[in-house]
């Protein structure tokens, strides 16, 4: 995501890198080719304003003048600003009633994809422990109860839906039928509808009323740019909007939305939808949001991502293999499988510093993963734990179960071996100190 103002940015500051000395002058001019890359970007223009006269007021003061590394101490001007700019350090996590449920309605255009974001903020939920009750509401779309009973069915959540009735109704009766079966969550999927249509924006505004929400977001499609923040701006002079949900942010190579929401509504990007999966789904932080900008990767949210897929036994097994160096294809195996849960690899690859810019034009397919899977996959348990015993004929058997090709189960047991000899060298290290490198 956000790749062309990315190249844009970072263009801006190898330039100002390579100055001898940094003056008024050129970071003027640096500061010139920041204004266009976020125009560019399909940045609101009075916030790209204002965004450059914060940044140039900081840049050439005291601050850079002075500074010893001047042109990355621009860089963290412009970090800090982006942190600003989409809503500043402030406090990611959804709140929740303190009398459960804790009511969350939904609004937004026609196609932005609101019912999906729906049943992925639920599973989402799920993980921090809540039991939450998805909402038919949208009585306007064609199959949209249908899709929301499949997402919900796929999910294992419950879904509650009517037959007939107005929509303010059915999601009173919900919130009703939530307190009866102890669900702490509801989240009301509501039609698509334009700010202009006057008698769909009075259904919302009654839902309100007879609901109470604890949340309202807007779901909004990133990919849209300035319509995303437009139609922002017109939802939340209508309604109490208590923040905004960005989808399909994954295609949004430029981040106009991203970037001019929270300045134009003053309302937070709370969640962005980053893929098709119901997993591809995170809190919006602007500070790693910032970083991912700047090209700086973001570690925090990937260790997130591990820590939420690896479990910990598994991994207090997997430390212990690697600690007497008996880590088998079996074992290669199961991390392939965790690194798959975490999301695609380019993505992954992309938040960790520095490896993101230099894999930009590598290919980094993830069928790949899965041809490796499929080939340890064809081969018998005790194969995986000794593959030296692979013969020619057994290699010749993999590769007809795997589709793959002799060469490539090769290439595989050639990448393993030399695993095995770096986890040989790292038995070497004190015990301790390998222990404390494993953590």
């Amino acid at each position: 995501m956000f790749d062309n103002i990315t190249e844009k940015l970072q263009a801006a500051f190898r330039k100002l890198a390579g100055r001898g000395k940094l003056t008024e002058s050129n970071i003027q001019d640096g500061l010139r080719e920041v204004r266009m890359a976020l125009l560019e970007a399909d940045v609101n223009y009075k916030v790209v304003k204002d965004f450059i006269d914060r940044v140039t007021k900081r840049a050439i003061g005291q601050e850079v003048i002075q500074s010893i590394s001047p042109a990355q101490q621009i860089i963290k001007i412009v970090h800090d600003e982006l942190v600003t700019l989409m809503g500043g350090a402030v406090d990611a996590s959804l709140q929740f009633a303190s009398q459960p449920p804790t009511v969350i309605m939904m609004a937004g255009l026609q196609g932005c994809g609101k019912t999906t974001t729906c049943a992925k903020l639920a599973k989402f939920l799920i993980k921090k422990g809540k039991r939450p009750l998805l909402v038919a509401a949208d009585i306007q779309r064609p199959a949209a109860v249908d899709q929301l009973k499949s997402l919900g069915k796929q999910l294992n959540i419950p879904v509650y839906s009517e037959e007939m009735g107005p929509p303010p109704r059915i999601c009173a009766q919900a919130v009703k039928h939530a307190i009866t079966n102890n669900l702490d969550v509801v989240i009301l999927d509501t039609a698509g509808r334009l700010h202009i249509n006057e008698e769909l924006m009075d259904e919302l505004k009654e839902i309100n009323r007879r609901t109470s929400p604890n949340h309202i977001f807007l779901v909004a499609d990133a990919m849209t740019g300035q319509d995303a923040v437009n139609s922002a701006k017109a939802f939340n002079e209508q309604l109490p909007l208590g923040g905004v949900i960005l989808t399909k942010l994954d295609g949004d190579a430029r981040g106009g939305a991203a970037l001019s929401i929270k300045a134009v509504t003053l309302k937070p990007i709370k969640f962005v939808g980053i893929g098709e999966k119901m997993d591809n789904f995170e809190e919006f932080h602007p500070d790693r949001m910032a970083s991912r900008i700047l090209g700086m990767g973001d570690v925090v949210s990937l260790v997130e991502k591990a820590q939420s897929v690896m479990d910990e036994d598994q991994a207090k097994k997997l430390q212990d293999k690697m600690l007497k160096n008996k880590l088998d294809l079996q074992d290669f195996l199961d991390q392939l499988q965790q690194i798959k849960k975490m999301g695609s690899l380019k993505d992954l690859m992309a938040m960790i510093p520095g490896i993101g810019g230099a894999l930009k034009n590598v290919d980094m397919d993830d069928k790949q993963l899965k041809r490796i899977e499929a080939i340890i996959q064809s081969m018998t348990p005790k194969e995986r734990t000794e593959p030296d015993i692979l013969d020619g004929k057994r290699k010749l058997r993999i590769s007809k179960g795997s589709g793959t090709s002799v060469a490539e189960i090769n290439s595989l047991l050639k990448q393993f071996n030399e695993m095995q000899k770096m986890m040989k060298n790292m038995g070497k290290m004190p015990k301790s100190m390998m222990s404390k490198f494993l953590r």
